[in-house]
């Protein structure tokens, strides 16, 4: 019963592990960003305790599973739940390139069109995360990796 949390910068390569991984061995697959946020324009976060009850709604409908995301604080509300981690920490430059390459994602957007619309601001949020001090952060995310004492492994590059 394999249940894994990945994280990491957008761009990364989070959602393509994740696909990978939940197709190869059987894993529901839990994409955060389909419930960390309001239908609402322009995006507002939804409330951390709603969130955070779908996520248990999941983990309880499904024994062996993958979540990623970028949300250190959504992400917290899984490691009790004892999965193996992988971190995605791959330079800025390789996060830009991987979202430039992204395929169209039906389930954030109603086109290719609507999602290269915001691809500017993407690459933007992207080649701050160093500098942000906030949940989906560079920072956030090595506190989240360093402290957690279970199986995890961290990526630096697309090749590994």
């Amino acid at each position: 019963m394999r249940k894994i949390m990945i994280f990491g910068n957008s761009g990364s390569g989070k959602s393509t592990l994740a696909k990978k991984l939940a197709e190869a061995e059987q894993l529901a697959h839990l994409d955060l960003d389909t419930l960390a946020w309001q239908p609402d324009m322009p995006p507002q976060r939804k409330p951390v305790s709603e969130s955070a009850e779908a996520i248990e709604a999941f983990i309880r409908e499904h024994s062996a599973w993958v979540i990623e995301g970028c949300y250190a604080d959504l992400l917290e509300l899984v490691l009790p739940h004892s999965p193996e981690l992988v971190y995605l920490n791959l330079p800025i430059e390789d996060c830009v390139a991987n979202a430039k390459a992204r395929p169209w994602e039906p389930h954030k957007y109603p086109s290719k069109e609507a999602q290269d619309a915001n691809l500017d601001m993407l690459i933007d949020w992207i080649r701050q995360y160093a500098h942000r001090d906030d949940c989906f952060s560079q920072q956030a995310h090595q506190r989240l990796y360093q402290q957690y004492s279970g199986k995890k492994t961290e990526y630096t590059s697309n090749q590994q």
